[in-house]
């Protein structure tokens, strides 16, 4: 079938009606009747205090709970912290946690596949953004095969069952009591059912879309996804989106204490009060080996150009050999580990494995010096 036939086809997949009324009648009532009775009537400070509230709280339902809990397994949740974030998420009204993650692993998967990614930024911002799920496309084609772990997840499979009622119950009898105990149903109802659901779904639209978009590359360019702060701040921490999708399975998508990750430092929060557990983190020398690839690769595009001396060149390819000296020799260190593991006693492995901290400690520092020196070197050259 030739690209433009498939195009066709995609193009005219049958409209997703349901979703497709909800987006819009959702978006049209909060730029038309939420300003209207705001001006008109004015909103209540608990209306203000509750949307704010519950707008926190979905996106730390679907970054904390959908995205890093169920989707990457990145760390473990007391029970009462998966309750809570399942239907948090739910109120989100992004569809069930089986469902969401079963297309986000896919996503992860084959990102940027026009044919499989379901959400692909290779079919525009549009499409990436809100488009893929206004039909059904085969992209979108929920593959429940990659989520059998999620199937046996109580809290999980608790949520897939009685998602419908969570989302009635959570978006519209939540807010009108609310309103009913405040004397604002109305109010209430318009700014935390309509305009928190609203801006809740795009939030996290925009990881699919600007993300892939705007922002920096400095892990990997491999795909399409992007770091950017401002998007990051928007999205509760998902915007750092590049370093994500080459270290899914580690709990932070900033992994710098300034790094403007909500997300994180909610997880790291309830870790304090013993609600979470075993959060994983990409190992630091594994970071820095895919920082400094990728700075290897743009300071050869800048020494490509044209009067750079070939001294230069030299200087940076040695600075590149003993980079791949070094990762050989971490990659070393590791086989020596594993097998020091399997054949020392309990006691004689303790005293390797200090060992091995501190050589591994001294790799790191090899290439933290590396990278201060190819930061000088690319400096001089520009």
């Amino acid at each position: 079938m030739s690209e433009f036939s498939q195009r066709d086809e995609k193009e005219n997949a049958p409209v997703n009606w349901s979703v497709t009324a909800v987006l819009g009648l959702t978006f049209l009532a909060a730029i038309t009747v939420v300003p209207w009775y705001g001006i008109v009537h004015g909103y209540s400070g608990w209306a203000w205090l509750f949307f704010a509230i519950f707008m926190v709280f979905n996106g730390i339902g679907i970054g904390s709970g959908y995205h890093r809990l169920w989707s990457h397994r990145t760390y473990q949740a007391h029970p009462a912290l998966s309750w809570f974030l399942a239907v948090m998420g739910g109120m989100a009204l992004q569809n069930s946690i089986i469902v969401w993650s079963a297309r986000h692993r896919i996503h992860h998967r084959d990102v940027d596949d026009n044919d499989k990614d379901p959400y692909s930024i290779g079919r525009g911002f549009w499409f990436a953004h809100i488009g893929w799920m206004l039909r059904d496309y085969d992209s979108g084609a929920i593959d429940y095969s990659v989520v059998r772990d999620l199937e046996k997840d109580p809290v999980a499979a608790w949520q897939h069952r009685w998602y419908w009622t969570l989302v009635w119950t959570t978006n519209v009898a939540v807010p009108l009591f609310l309103g009913w105990l405040t004397g604002d149903m109305l109010g209430m109802f318009l700014l935390v059912g309509v305009l928190r659901l609203v801006l809740s779904h795009h939030v996290t639209f925009f990881i699919n879309s600007l993300a892939h978009m705007w922002g920096k590359q400095p892990y990997t360019d491999e795909n399409t996804a992007r770091d950017h702060h401002l998007i990051a701040l928007l999205t509760y921490g998902e915007g750092y989106h590049n370093y994500h999708h080459l270290f899914q399975s580690d709990y932070r998508c900033g992994i710098r204490w300034w790094h403007l990750d909500i997300n994180k430092w909610f997880i790291s929060t309830c870790a304090l009060l013993g609600l979470a557990k075993n959060r994983k983190r990409a190992p630091a020398f594994k970071v820095l080996r895919a920082r400094l690839n990728m700075e290897f690769k743009v300071a050869r595009q800048k020494l490509e150009q044209e009067g750079v001396s070939s001294r230069w060149r030299e200087q940076l390819e040695t600075e590149y050999a003993q980079f791949v000296d070094t990762i050989k020799e971490w990659q070393q260190l590791q086989m020596e580990r594993v097998q020091a593991g399997r054949q020392k006693l309990a006691e004689r492995f303790e005293t390797e494995t200090a060992s091995f901290t501190s050589r591994y400690r001294e790799l790191e520092m090899s290439l933290k010096m590396q990278h201060k020196r190819l930061a000088l070197l690319t400096s001089q050259v520009m």
